[in-house]
């Protein structure tokens, strides 16, 4: 059973997509045998200079901070796209794009999503026994069977879509600013402007639309309040559970109520950050006082900042792509520079992840074809990429720097690939 266990692990942390730093994990004590729970928060558009211990010109990111002292810090970690879709897809299936099918953003009027036949890390975890939550952003596809109730998760709470492609009465900051939705009927969005008017953006619970417009200025405190209530019932209910936490924060459109204690000219961006900082320590702290021995916490980013919105997108860091920039491009999301993919990483798990340690292992996406398929479980269903997954032998795996072993009495290889 531990060992079904810790392969569903594996896909887990291939969904993020990468390299592999050898990490020995034994479990034994009063934790030995139990299921751990996931929580996986991801960010939106969050540059790897946005993270303090990143980038020491960073002051906003308190809580983020402590958890990477408190746990593991990847520095050259990659996201499998440099885009919203394909870089979620590959997250939840261990796959990129060429294999999964998703190598564009879905937009408002998409009628698919994420091929049926490609099996979701929920979806594994869930015939585990699972409680799997989902909250945030989706844009995986929103119609029918794309919905995430369908895709693996018991609870949805979010938007099923960037936070940009619909109308609000709370437009927030974004360039160029684009209007509140209309007040009567009126004329669709200008192209010109990339505004949506003509769509109200919707707050999902499950299969129901909640609220329309959503309301900007409170989403991050409904997304910790039903985060935290997921974890409570969650750990409650006596089963082991998944929770994916798809943040707005950091995309455009900005929308924050506290400017004031933020550097001029960066107001607000920095301000939103520390919400964003704000909300995942209040998911960590929740955890820590319900799950903490048993919950493996992971804390990444989608994509780079979107570079087009100047003073309204994040930090690169040290990444600047200077030689495309000095050409008039971005070197940012929506390429394949540096700063396109490379996002913070954190891993936190008391007790089984090392404290404070800083890896600079290169990670990147590379998905074996038996992965999912786990012991006394169903098999995955076969997808149509499946003949063209790279085969990797144990033979041709090998350590890199920043993995610790950490002892006890059974043991086990956890590879990140």
């Amino acid at each position: 059973m531990g060992q079904l266990f810790l392969k569903v692990l594996i896909v887990g942390l291939n969904f993020l997509g990468f390299f592999y730093p050898l990490v020995d994990f034994r479990f034994s004590g009063k934790t030995g045998g139990q299921k751990p729970n996931f929580v996986i928060i991801l960010a939106d558009d969050m540059g790897w200079g946005d993270l303090g211990a990143n980038w020491a010109e960073t002051k906003d990111t308190a809580h983020l901070d402590k958890m990477a002292a408190e746990g593991m810090r990847f520095v050259d970690f990659h996201a499998a796209a440099s885009t919203c879709s394909p870089s979620r897809a590959s997250l939840l299936t261990g796959r990129l794009g060429l294999r999964n099918g998703v190598t564009h953003n879905f937009a408002v009027t998409s009628v698919g999503g994420l091929p049926l036949n490609e099996t979701t890390l929920a979806e594994v975890l869930q015939q585990a026994g699972y409680v799997t939550g989902m909250i945030g952003k989706w844009h995986l596809g929103h119609h029918g069977s794309y919905h995430p109730n369908f895709r693996g998760f018991d609870y949805y709470f979010g938007i099923p879509y960037s936070n940009d492609m619909g109308c609000t009465d709370t437009p927030g900051y974004d360039h160029p600013p684009c209007p509140a939705c209309p007040q009567q009927s009126g004329p669709s969005r200008n192209p010109e402007r990339a505004c949506y008017t003509d769509v109200a953006l919707p707050l999902y619970e499950n299969l129901t639309i909640v609220e329309q417009p959503v309301n900007l200025s409170s989403l991050a405190q409904k997304y910790a309040e039903k985060a935290t209530q997921f974890i409570q019932h969650a750990s409650a209910s006596g089963r082991p559970f998944l929770l994916y936490v798809g943040l707005a924060h950091m995309h455009v459109p900005l929308s924050v109520t506290q400017l004031s204690a933020c550097p001029p000219g960066r107001r607000p961006y920095a301000a939103g950050l520390r919400e964003m900082d704000s909300l995942v320590g209040q998911i960590k702290d929740k955890v820590d006082c319900t799950a903490k021995e048993n919950t493996f916490l992971w804390f990444t980013g989608d994509n780079g900042p979107w570079a087009q919105k100047c003073e309204l997108a994040g930090s690169t860091g040290p990444y600047t792509g200077l030689w495309q920039t000095r050409q008039g491009g971005s070197p940012a999301k929506q390429t394949t520079w540096e700063g396109g993919h490379r996002v913070p990483a954190l891993a936190y798990w008391p007790g089984r992840v090392p404290i404070n340690v800083t890896s600079t292992a290169l990670l990147r996406c590379c998905f074996t074809p038996t992965a999912g398929r786990l012991e006394s479980m169903e098999p995955c269903r076969q997808c149509a990429w499946s003949g063209t997954r790279p085969s990797m032998s144990p033979a041709e795996r090998k350590p890199v720097m920043g993995a610790s072993a950490l002892s006890s009495t059974t043991s086990f290889r956890l590879f990140l690939i």
